[in-house]
């Protein structure tokens, strides 16, 4: 499939291959910081509604593409598809997030979801958007698919909302730990399918989400999300290079490292250098410039993403932010860190 791409720069990097410069792409690029994505999203009744239209899916996912000159697309979705295409239906509210009216509190709730259905009807929008960006992008660079990790999911489906703290869920964990592998292994399944669909459609990279790795500790993690990681890498068994980005989960990342992952995402809190010395060469490390550095000037924001650049010690890195861009970020200072890394010589001595 990469043969067929103009630019396949991120899955060289992710594969651990020669690159001439390092990749480079954004959390959350498809959208929110750009006016053209906010005329799209003007025109429609909500959220919702664009996620759930395959043509302006795939019209805002190639925005960033043509207006930024990202080296990757991810396709413009949403990680809680998924709990709604298991049967808990979720509203998106303006100023508040997500919303489930139904949750998962007890075994007898279990009932209210389903993990074994077609996943390619369910989800097709999804799916379809992906072909149809394909079409549009016409093999200039990879497309990204992606999926929320299970611990993630749980949370929405059990707190029905967002949350700081996710307490809920996590007394769940205490409390009834059998119902919480129960729930756990059903998310599992499904997302498992449903990355495996969107391979089939055609996304070149997958990313993995656990954007609440953070409020466990190290045991809970290990026993309530990693399995449940693993069983997903081993599941993609290398179809197409596979990431991780557990969000705050410091202490997890030998253990992620340990998956069968290609790439490991660091948020901004994790240090680059110290975990390239505990994994070496084994896996490609996404990220991790702290979001608000794009709030600095422009000669700011060059230098911090070239300090950022000279603390690499391996090729085997992928260009990215600690999280997700910001919506008041001004997209010329976005631009002026991509181009920073465009014109970033690599230094044969690195590797």
């Amino acid at each position: 499939m990469s043969q067929q791409l103009q630019n396949d720069l991120i899955l060289r990097a992710a594969r651990g291959e020669k690159i001439e410069r390092y990749p480079v792409w954004l959390m959350r690029q498809a959208g929110r910081i750009l006016p053209e994505y906010r005329a799209v999203r003007a025109s429609l009744s909500g959220f919702k509604e664009l996620v759930e239209t395959p043509k302006y899916a795939a019209e805002v996912t190639i925005q960033p593409v043509d207006l930024l000159g990202v080296d990757a697309a991810i396709i413009f979705s949403d990680i809680l598809v998924v709990p709604e295409a298991m049967g808990l239906e979720y509203q998106m509210l303006e100023q508040k997030g997500p919303w489930f009216e139904k949750t998962i509190k007890s075994e007898s709730d279990l009932k209210l979801i389903e993990d074994q259905f077609d996943v390619e009807d369910r989800l097709g929008y999804v799916l379809e958007a992906i072909k149809l960006t394909n079409k549009e992008l016409n093999n200039r660079v990879p497309l990204i698919g992606f999926a929320g990790a299970p611990w993630t999911i749980f949370c929405y489906m059990v707190e029905g909302k967002g949350s700081k703290t996710f307490s809920e869920s996590r007394k769940m964990l205490y409390t009834n730990p059998s119902l919480s592998h129960a729930l756990l292994d059903k998310i599992t399944t499904v997302t498992i399918n449903y990355l495996k669909a969107q391979i089939k459609a055609g996304a070149h990279m997958l990313q993995l989400f656990d954007s609440w790795a953070g409020i466990l500790g190290t045991q809970q993690y290990e026993e309530f999300s990693m399995p449940y990681i693993r069983k997903i890498a081993n599941a993609i068994d290398q179809e197409v290079p596979l990431t991780i980005f557990s969000k705050g989960a410091l202490t997890s990342l030998e253990s992620i490292a340990s998956t069968n992952c290609n790439t490991v995402g660091l948020d901004w809190n994790m240090d680059i250098s110290t975990f390239r010395e505990s994994i070496g060469e084994s896996r490609t490390i996404q990220g991790n410039l702290d979001p608000c550095a794009l709030y600095s000037s422009h000669d700011d924001v060059h230098r911090l993403t070239t300090n950022l650049l000279d603390s690499f010690k391996s090729q085997r890195h992928i260009v990215n932010l600690g999280h997700g861009v910001y919506p008041d970020v001004d997209p010329e200072k976005v631009k002026t860190f991509i181009q920073t890394v465009k014109d970033y010589q690599i230094k044969e001595a690195k590797f």
